[in-house]
């Protein structure tokens, strides 16, 4: 059976941006998109409504889901759509849907500038869980925002492609987060930004001298060690621009500062079997919470 692009949808904002997006991607992978609503009993729609209408709730995520499919074909009339609607709790019907996609996109929502974005917990517990890869997209995000500005500035979707950019543990990189990052730059023609960071040393590493060449030598190694890396895929790859960028700080902060113009950024998490509760990583829950574009979560070995 052929994998689909699958997206979540209810009745959200997000979920609606969510299902743009996963339209767009299953056009860039000439893929079928799979659009699945999951009835629970505990829904928003079932609690409101008199004396548990289960029908009547049925009815209405049958219509919302058809008026989504059609729109989509109405507006990418190249893509074929599918809807299903399963019963049971969203974070497992999700989860599972997940192994049967080619990646699983749901939606984020926006709280602001400062704030940063809410990670609900059905789309929190999917990512900690999927076994594929799981896109999260904003409410806001729209396709012009993929791409770079017309030479008027004006946002156009009919422009180049931002850069894909990928976090990068040079230390631990696995080949799935490769593979996926720099097939998702080839698709769009857009450049490929690898983002590795190393830590500030301690200040007392400044307080002798020769300290300020020791940190030079330790910046020269630590992109060599990204070029290393990157090389075999440069040469898989041949047709993606890499940018590297290795940088000293913060791993989470410098990824989110080199995000901000981004079409979308790729993140790892790491699958750790027997673990207790959702974990995805530190690097990889701030990405989460304070990227603004789509991130996409590959779980790796």
């Amino acid at each position: 059976m052929s994998r689909t692009v699958t997206v979540g949808l209810d009745d959200s904002p997000e979920s609606r941006g969510a299902a743009e997006w996963a339209a767009r991607e299953a056009v860039l992978r000439g893929l079928p998109l799979k659009v699945v609503y999951v009835q629970e009993r505990a829904s928003r729609y079932v609690t409101r409504t008199p004396l548990l209408d289960l029908d009547g709730y049925r009815r209405w995520a049958e219509r919302l889901t058809q008026e989504a499919a059609d729109g989509i074909r109405l507006r990418h009339p190249g893509v074929e759509v599918i809807t299903e609607l399963p019963t049971g709790t969203a974070a497992d019907v999700l989860s599972e849907a997940a192994g049967f996609a080619e990646l699983l996109v749901l939606g984020s929502r926006g709280l602001g500038r400062l704030t940063g974005f809410m990670v609900g917990s059905v789309s929190l517990g999917v990512v900690a869980r999927a076994e594929r890869p799981v896109v999260l997209v904003r409410a806001t995000e729209q396709a012009a925002d993929e791409h770079a500005p017309d030479p008027a500035g004006v946002p156009s979707a009919a422009t180049p492609f931002r850069p894909v950019v990928l976090g990068l543990d040079v230390d631990q990189p696995d080949d799935t987060l490769l593979d996926f990052a720099f097939d998702a730059a080839s698709r769009r023609k857009a450049p490929l930004r690898a983002v590795h960071a190393w830590p500030e040393p301690p200040p007392s590493f400044y307080g002798f001298s020769g300290g300020a060449e020791l940190h030079d030598r330790l910046e020269r190694e630590q992109a060599s060690l990204l070029s290393q890396v990157l090389h075999r895929w440069r040469r898989k790859f041949p047709d993606v621009e890499v940018i590297e960028a290795s940088r000293c700080g913060n791993a989470a902060q410098v990824l989110v500062n080199e995000s901000r113009d981004a079409s979308l950024v790729v993140v790892g998490r790491r699958i750790r079997t027997g673990s207790v509760g959702a974990h995805i990583g530190h690097v990889t829950h701030s990405a989460l919470h304070h990227i603004a574009g789509p991130v996409a979560v590959v779980a790796h070995s």
